[in-house]
C-alpha cells in the first residue's frame, strides 16, 4: 500500500501543464542563442598560446579602454542610482502635470537606436552645441571626453533602474511612514530605517541591469567619446579596430578577457543582492 501511495505521489501531475515540453525548449533555446557562442568563444580562445594571450591582456591600450569602459560604467550606474530612484519615486508619490510624458519618456532609450543617441548627445554636447556652448566658456568639454563615454552610459541604462524600482515603490504603503511619523521618527529615520531597506534588493537589481547594459555599449558611445586610443577608446571599440585589422586572434582573447571580468563582477553583484534579500527579508 506503502508502495502504491508512493508511485501515485511521483506520478502526481505537474503543476505547469507540459513541464518537460517547456523546459526542454527552454534549455535548447538558452544553448543556440547563450551557451553555444560563449563556448565557442572559450574554444577559439584556447587555440591562442598562453604567452600571446598574457601579452594582449597587459597590453596598455586594452588596459586603458577596460579601464575607461569599466570605470564609465560604474559611474553610469551609480549616478541612475541616486537619479533613478528618485525619479521612481517621484513618478509613484506625485500628481504633476505631464507626468504620464515624463512616465514613458523613460522608456525612450529602449526604443531610440543607439546610433541616433549618440549623435543626438554629440550634437547637444559638442563646442557649439545647445549645451556644449555654455559649457566650453567655463573650460569643460563633454563631447570627445570620457566624459561624453559617461553622458552616453547613463542615458541608455537610466530605464533599468527606474522600471525596476518602481513596481516596489508603488507596493509600499503609506501607514508605513504614517506609523514612523507617529512613534517620533523624523524624515531621514524614516527614509533609512523603514523605506530604503525595502527598496535596497530593487536598488541593486537596477545597478547590475545598468552596469551590464552599459558594459557592453556601442553604438551610442562612439558618436560622443573621440575614440582616442589610450584616453577614449571603449573595449567593444578596441574589438572592431581588431577584427578590421584581420587580427581575429587578438579580437577573441579581449572579448574573453571582458568575459570573465563582466561575468566576476556581475557575480559580485548578485551575491551582494543575495545578502540584502537575507538580511533585509525581501
Amino acid at each position: 500500500m506503502a508502495n502504491l501511495a508512493g508511485r501515485a505521489v511521483f506520478r502526481q501531475p505537474s503543476v505547469i501543464p507540459g513541464f518537460g515540453l517547456a523546459f526542454g525548449f527552454t534549455l535548447t533555446y538558452l544553448g543556440l542563442l547563450v551557451l553555444i557562442p560563449l563556448a565557442g568563444l572559450l574554444l577559439r580562445a584556447s587555440g591562442i598560446g598562453w604567452s600571446e594571450f598574457w601579452a594582449i591582456a597587459f597590453d596598455a591600450r586594452f588596459v586603458a579602454a577596460m579601464r575607461l569602459t569599466f570605470g564609465a560604467s560604474f559611474a553610469a550606474a551609480t549616478i541612475n542610482v541616486v537619479f533613478g530612484v528618485l525619479l521612481a519615486w517621484v513618478l509613484v508619490r506625485y500628481r504633476f502635470p505631464g507626468r504620464r510624458l515624463v512616465d514613458a519618456a523613460i522608456d525612450l532609450p529602449f526604443a531610440l537606436p543607439t546610433a541616433v543617441a549618440g549623435l543626438t548627445l554629440a550634437t547637444l554636447y559638442g563646442r557649439n552645441g545647445w549645451v556644449g556652448q555654455f559649457l566650453a566658456p567655463l573650460g569643460y568639454q563633454i563631447a570627445y571626453t570620457p566624459l561624453g563615454v559617461v553622458v552616453a552610459l547613463t542615458f541608455i541604462s537610466l530605464p533599468f533602474v527606474v522600471r525596476t524600482v518602481q513596481p516596489v515603490v508603488e507596493e509600499i504603503d503609506r501607514e508605513y511612514e504614517e506609523a514612523s511619523a507617529t512613534l517620533g521618527a523624523n524624515r531621514f529615520q524614516t527614509v533609512t530605517r523603514v523605506i530604503l531597506p525595502s527598496l535596497l534588493p530593487p536598488i541593486l537589481t537596477g545597478y547590475a541591469l545598468a552596469f551590464a547594459r552599459s558594459i557592453g555599449e556601442y553604438g551610442s558611445v562612439i558618436f560622443i567619446a573621440g575614440n582616442q586610443p589610450y584616453r577614449s577608446e571603449i573595449v567593444p571599440l578596441l574589438i572592431v579596430f581588431r577584427l578590421e585589422e584581420f587580427n581575429y586572434a587578438a579580437a577573441t582573447a579581449i572579448a574573453t578577457l571582458m568575459l570573465l571580468v563582466s561575468f566576476a563582477m556581475l557575480l559580485v553583484v548578485n551575491l551582494v543582492q543575495a545578502w540584502s534579500r537575507r538580511r533585509f527579508g525581501a
